[in-house]
């Protein structure tokens, strides 16, 4: 049976933003693995290959720390616990599949901006394009002008676009904030 890794992806990214959800509520019971076998259960036969989402998403939560402090300075006016919890958890695992090196840097980058758009906020593709688009720099794994240009979107310099994306982040962020202060 084929690999369906964007679905894997997906589901990586969910159990990472429930377990940081639950984390930060004070769960002291939040499991990784429980809460992935839980996600993985309703689209195993649709995956596959199950052991990639463990391993990726194990790989991130293992890494959170230092994934966080090597984000923090490629988007410095938005400290990290600004910006939305959905795109902080795409731009970890964009970041550790960058790092990685399982896949080509540029399917790396653009499997996180494709969550993003599905899960973010307008602005939130543009964002990580332009974050883990620096972070591929920085990593100096840009070896080609061709993979340099699949990391620009747009004729803007990705300083600006981060800027723009990020501001929309946090105030998706802020906004979320509110309306469960209201309902709690």
């Amino acid at each position: 049976m084929a690999s369906n890794r964007h679905l894997g992806r997906i589901i990586s990214l969910q159990s990472l933003y429930e377990y940081e959800f639950r984390i930060k509520a004070g769960d002291t019971e939040a499991d990784i693995n429980t809460i992935i076998a839980k996600n993985i259960e309703p689209y195993a036969k649709a995956l596959g290959d199950t052991e990639f989402v463990y391993a990726l998403t194990r790989g991130v939560t293992d890494k959170i720390k230092a994934l966080d402090q090597e984000l923090a300075p490629l988007a410095p006016e938005w400290p990290l616990e600004t910006i939305a919890a959905i795109d902080r958890n795409v731009l970890r695992l964009g970041l550790y599949e960058l790092e990685a090196g399982e896949v080509p840097p540029k399917v790396a980058i653009n499997e996180a901006v494709e969550l993003a758009k599905a899960f973010g906020s307008d602005n939130s593709s543009k964002f990580v394009n332009g974050v883990l688009g620096t972070a591929f720099r920085n990593l100096s794994l840009d070896s080609s002008e061709e993979q340099h240009e699949a990391v620009q979107s747009s004729g803007k310099k990705p300083e600006q676009e981060v800027k723009k994306a990020a501001e929309s982040s946090a105030k998706s962020a802020k906004s979320g904030k509110k309306s469960s202060e209201k309902s709690a």
